[in-house]
């Protein structure tokens, strides 16, 4: 099966998020869930990204535009977005996420 590979971005901080003291940090979060992906879907390519949403890439917009709405909105982070769905936030849950790509064809091994 051929597919478009879909881009999943999590959006942190190297501050940890004060409502989530006491789980991972955003950088761990966004490790975690890449090695978590790639076990479920090994032979299927998707993109991941991290967005430090105190520094976004100037070059995209949508990414610049989410990472403001975070700040100035005080959301839970780090934020999960796939294909540009918010996804999960705070201490994401692989199952959503899963659920998530299996919309665009992924299935596990």
């Amino acid at each position: 099966m051929t597919f478009k590979p879909v881009e999943i971005c999590v959006y942190g901080a190297d501050i940890i998020c004060p409502s989530c003291v006491q789980l991972p940090s955003s950088k761990e979060t966004y490790e975690w869930l890449e090695a978590a992906l790639r076990r479920k879907y090994p032979d299927q390519p998707f993109v991941m990204t991290y967005v430090d949403i105190f520094a976004p890439p100037a070059d995209d917009e949508a990414k610049r535009k989410l990472a403001q709405t975070i700040v100035e909105e005080d959301w839970v982070y780090p934020v999960v977005v796939v294909e540009g769905e918010v996804v999960a936030g705070g201490n994401p849950r692989l199952k959503s996420i899963y659920a998530e790509m299996e919309k665009y064809g992924y299935r596990s091994s």
